[in-house]
């Protein structure tokens, strides 16, 4: 019993620190679609991202939250999956989506001052007729920026 005890301890006490560093998330829409988005409001989850991950489920993404709004730029090194960008502006309209591949250095940047990007699997937007204009519900819930 002492070593099942044991076990179960050290394999919680190593947990930890990973359930520690889980991302909030938030709900999101874009039209008549659904998004389950990790929010990286601090600057080491921003810098983070989503790199080395190997896979994300379909209508999930990542929702970037900056301090404030500029011509912010994205860049993959280190991710793994094709993904594409939207930069949003302060009320979480669409400026501007683009596509980037993985493990290169290439700026993908915001067409105008931007608050918030959203990054899903490459494609999403486009497979979805989600265009500039189109305005992301629920950003409003995200963290505030750190």
């Amino acid at each position: 019993m002492y070593r099942s005890a044991l076990s179960t301890f050290l394999v919680l006490l190593f947990a930890l620190p990973v359930l520690a560093d889980e991302l909030p998330r938030v709900d999101l829409t874009a039209g008549f679609y659904r998004i389950q988005a990790e929010v990286a409001a601090r600057d080491p989850d921003r810098m983070q991202g989503l790199m080395h991950r190997r896979s994300m489920p379909a209508n999930h993404g990542m929702l970037f939250v900056f301090a404030q709004a500029a011509r912010h730029c994205m860049w993959m090194r280190n991710t793994l999956l094709p993904l594409s960008v939207a930069f949003l502006d302060e009320e979480g309209r669409i400026l501007n989506i683009e596509d980037m591949q993985p493990q290169t250095e290439d700026n993908h940047c915001a067409a105008k001052a931007a608050r918030y990007a959203l990054e899903m699997n490459l494609g999403w937007f486009a497979g979805k007729g989600i265009k500039p204009g189109t305005r992301i519900g629920g950003i409003e819930q995200s963290p505030r920026p750190q």
